[in-house]
């Protein structure tokens, strides 16, 4: 069986495929100070809970953009899994890079774009709502061309939380149903969400003029869901587009 791990700046989310089908999938917060035995600790409770064990693992492939935790997952997977782990990384992806420094550009970004364009096989917008919110951009032709990045929604609560002192934090679950808040958590939540909405829309407009055949919008991410809802040019949501993105490419490893 395969193991795959993205691991996020907020989040790690691993899953477990068998004969290309998820079999199991699993988050937790991504804590750059664990050590590999913590590691273990932690992923052994989410193998026992679904009746797997270390020794079905065959091979594990990790996206990973907090170095910190790179020597942490390397030595739990040599430890622990009796194998080195395979990273993500410009040239293990087997779709064009146009930016002008490849190495700049995200593992998770990259498997996105290698997992929506196998799906689509079109032109592309694909929004990840991550601790940042994504955009990135695939060429009709399956070459990834670059995008654009903003604050996530997370990061923007907590700086109005943290900077504004009469403010509360807010749990983003779901919209208010009036863009007119008659409370301040409602007015925070309209802001953040139907304000993120706007943002969306506004970037999307702004990009699909300068691409062309007209990109497909697709969302993944903690928040696509939601998003996906109040969006007007999200076309389709994607949960577990990352995942599916490692294990295509665990193919060519």
């Amino acid at each position: 069986m395969l193991l795959v791990l993205d691991v996020g700046n907020t989040h790690t989310v691993a899953g477990i495929f068998r004969d290309d089908k998820i079999a199991a999938q699993w988050r937790l917060h991504t804590d750059s100070k664990r050590t590999e035995d913590e590691l273990h600790m932690h992923m052994d409770w989410f193998f026992a809970q679904n009746g797997l064990q270390l020794t079905d693992i065959d091979k594990t492939v990790i996206s990973c953009v907090v170095p910190p935790m790179i020597q942490a997952l390397d030595a739990y997977c040599r430890k622990y899994l009796q194998h080195p782990p395979h990273w993500i990384g410009p040239g293990v992806v087997n779709m064009p890079i146009c930016y002008r420094n490849p190495r700049e550009v995200g593992a998770d970004r990259l498997v996105n774009a290698v997992a929506a364009y196998e799906k689509y096989r079109t032109s592309l917008v694909i929004i990840d709502f991550g601790t940042a919110t994504t955009f990135d951009c695939v060429s009709e032709k399956g070459e990834y061309l670059g995008g654009a990045i903003s604050p996530g929604i997370g990061i923007s609560a907590e700086a109005l939380f943290q900077r504004a002192s009469k403010l509360p934090r807010v749990e983003l679950f779901d919209p208010p149903a009036s863009v007119i808040g008659k409370e301040t958590a409602e007015s925070m939540k309209s802001g953040l969400l139907y304000g993120y909405a706007e943002l969306v829309d506004g970037m999307v407009k702004r990009i699909r003029k300068e691409m062309a055949p007209r990109p497909r919008v697709i969302a993944t991410g903690g928040l696509a869901t939601l998003l996906g809802k109040l969006s007007a040019t999200i076309e389709a949501v994607e949960p577990d587009l990352t995942l599916e993105g490692l294990r295509l490419i665990s193919k060519q490893l």
